[in-house]
């Protein structure tokens, strides 16, 4: 329970510190105990708060950044969302290159939270000049006083999550964890999180998720960059079309491939079970513990860490909007719409 009567400097106090919260309806007949880390109880509603913060404090400790200057990322929109979050108290203009996957929900909340944007297309190669990597350095180049955060690319990433996130994790489950499951985009919570981990434990297990259309899984085991499994996909900040410097794949023991359709609907059915409003990558991480059940990855001593990365807010015209699921074909007869539970008094 929080205490009374705090008060805080601003917004970024509140960053970091997410709870960690058991999960007991949907894993019930899982073996083993399942824990949720909650990263929507961040100030900007995801784990990219951390990277944010931490990424600009560092470059304003080495003279990078300084007062009235821009920054620059690519992002799917939260990453996005905690650097303009981040920029506003500390008086830095932000330009953010977006890619088009982003739901309308994330494009606005930028807009919002008063980033230029550019709206990039998802479906092109990583060094098509149209893609948000190439818009970003675009940018960047052409504009003074700029610096572009790199997300991808940039090892405080890794960091902001060794620091933090690791171990808040290893804290609160009493160094007890067993597996450690999240999903990877740029790499960085993964990474940092399962290296400060390992380092306590090296038994900790660490799986990654990652999406179909997606080069990451193959890269991991073979160490090969195979643009045959490139496809489009629609879950946001989840898998890459390029490999991500950001993610140390030696500290992840294997990956798991989820799909759009199961993802999405598992995201719905943590909001049922356990009363959490989670985005569609928490869905994913979900639906890769669902999968690595059923293949017999867990007994009755494991003690599993999920990590939830954002807010369903950021999702209500995609995953939760019925018309965008039927859109996509995502209900039959397994999964089926709901009934109209809307009545309207006249």
């Amino acid at each position: 329970m929080a205490q009374k009567n705090q008060v805080f400097d601003n917004v970024l106090d509140l960053v970091g510190n997410t709870p960690l919260i058991k999960l007991n309806t949907i894993t019930a007949p899982f073996k083993g105990e399942f824990y949720a880390k909650v990263e929507a109880f961040n100030p900007g509603h995801s784990s990219k708060d951390r990277v944010a913060l931490y990424i600009i404090e560092q470059a304003e400790r080495q003279g990078i950044l300084k007062p009235g200057d821009t920054i620059i990322e690519t992002t799917s929109g939260n990453t996005g969302f905690s650097i303009a979050m981040v920029s506003i108290i500390k008086g830095y203009d932000c330009i953010l290159a977006v890619s088009s996957k982003s739901s309308p929900d994330k494009i606005d909340m930028l807009k919002t939270m008063g980033a230029k944007i550019y709206v990039c297309p998802a479906n092109v190669s990583a060094d098509d000049p149209r893609s948000y990597y190439e818009v970003a350095k675009r940018l960047h180049e052409e504009t003074k006083g700029s610096v572009y955060i790199n997300q991808y690319f940039n090892q405080l990433n890794i960091d902001a999550h060794y620091n933090s996130t690791g171990p808040e994790i290893w804290e609160q489950t009493e160094g007890e964890i067993t597996h450690l499951i999240a999903c990877s985009g740029t790499g960085g919570t993964i990474s940092g999180t399962a290296k400060y981990l390992k380092e306590q434990n090296p038994n900790v297990k660490v799986i990654g998720v990652d999406a179909f259309g997606s080069v990451i899984k193959k890269y991991h085991e073979t160490r090969e960059f195979d643009e045959k499994e490139i496809y489009p996909y629609r879950i946001e900040g989840l898998g890459k079309n390029l490999i991500p410097t950001a993610t140390d794949f030696d500290v992840i023991d294997s990956f798991v491939k989820v799909t759009d359709e199961e993802s999405a609907h598992t995201a719905r059915e943590i909001a049922k079970t356990e009363g959490l409003f989670v985005g569609y990558t928490s869905g994913a991480a979900m639906q890769a513990v669902k999968q690595l059940e059923e293949a017999g990855e867990f007994d009755k001593n494991s003690k599993v860490v999920v990590l939830f990365p954002d807010h369903g807010s950021r999702y209500m015209s995609k995953i939760y909007s019925d018309k965008w699921m039927t859109d996509q074909g995502f209900f039959d007869s397994k999964n089926k719409v709901a009934a109209e539970s809307i009545q309207y008094i006249k």
